[in-house]
């Protein structure tokens, strides 16, 4: 028979031997490695951003955090992967304001583009750029929306693909100015940036990272900024609003998403490296040179995101004209 002594320590060694499996059952978040979606083409802005942050994680986590490329139908076929992959933190997504744009004139879609995906944390936002062909004899916006109204239909503007930011940018800055452009939508804004560059289009409304690199080699000419009020960021240059088409702005923003459904936990943890990285020197030279202001969210200050843009950007559409795909 067994002592009072010796039974305890039966007891204990058997507890001990039931708690190990259960502690390896789960292991420290990440256990391997992470990967990103980005579903639109390299080079872009989201792209950009995405692969700075997934550098920084990857360093504070430890395990490589690996971008990858899924780009079509306005990136709603690499958002159709994140949204049905587990919610376990594995594959996240990253993802900019061109999102709910695209989503809001998507009649259907495989997924439900307001609650299938959550918001993780942000990275980053920004007003955007309106840049012109060196050929279009215009020095600012007021001369441009006159030759416009002088030529209606000649301009043509490009974009990343319909419904995207740079298609709602335009055609809202077509219809406050009270002038018609022609869309032209491209596959990625790389793309749209070199049909800018070329003169194939006239106009793009983009983002200060897409269009920066064209700026600085001279191919395009930036005349307006589409934020309320002339930025820190984009010093210099005059916003569209006090420049000739009074009450238009414009914002982008960049994130990282999941698979609805991952625990709180897990979404905290990953929001606090995020933000995190974002204080840090690397971080901070980087969005600068970006020409983009960090955003630091906490995950409930973020959780109505989608439906609230979608909302937003289906009323626009509406003011805008922009008919459903």
């Amino acid at each position: 028979m067994l002592t009072k002594r010796a039974n305890a320590a039966l007891l204990l060694s058997m507890t001990g031997f039931i708690a190990a499996p259960a502690h390896a059952q789960a292991p420290a978040y990440p256990a391997r490695n992470v990967q990103v979606i980005v579903p639109y083409t390299p080079g872009g802005s989201i792209d950009i951003m995405t692969r700075s942050v997934a550098q920084q994680l990857a360093i504070a986590w430890g395990k490589n955090v690996v971008v990858d490329n899924r780009p079509g139908a306005s990136g709603m076929i690499g958002t159709e992967i994140a949204a049905k992959a587990e919610p376990d933190g594995y594959l996240l997504l990253g993802h900019t304001s061109s999102y709910p744009a695209t989503a809001a004139v998507r009649e259907k879609l495989p997924f439900d583009p307001a609650r299938a995906i959550v918001p993780i944390a942000m990275i980053a936002r920004a007003p955007m750029m309106v840049a012109m062909h060196p050929s279009v004899p215009a020095k600012n916006v007021r001369e441009l929306v006159a030759l416009a109204k002088k030529n209606p239909g000649k301009f043509n503007y490009s974009s990343s693909g319909t419904g995207g930011n740079n298609h709602f940018s335009g055609a809202l800055f077509a219809s406050a100015a009270g002038i018609t452009l022609t869309h032209v939508p491209y596959k990625g804004i790389s793309l749209a940036m070199t049909a800018l560059a070329s003169g194939e289009v006239e106009l793009c409304i983009a983002s200060a990272a897409a269009i920066n690199p064209q700026l600085r080699a001279g191919r395009v000419r930036v005349i307006a900024i589409t934020s309320e009020k002339p930025s820190a960021l984009l010093p210099g240059f005059p916003t569209v609003a006090e420049s000739g088409v009074p009450g238009y702005t414009y914002e982008l923003w960049w994130g990282l998403f999941a698979p609805a459904g991952m625990s709180a936990e897990r979404i905290s943890f990953i929001n606090a490296a995020v933000n995190k990285s974002l204080g840090g020197p690397e971080m901070k030279k980087f969005l600068d040179n970006e020409s983009a202001e960090a955003w630091v969210a906490t995950p409930a200050q973020i959780a109505d995101l989608l439906p609230r843009e979608i909302d937003r950007y289906r009323k626009a559409a509406k003011e805008a004209g922009i008919p459903a795909q």
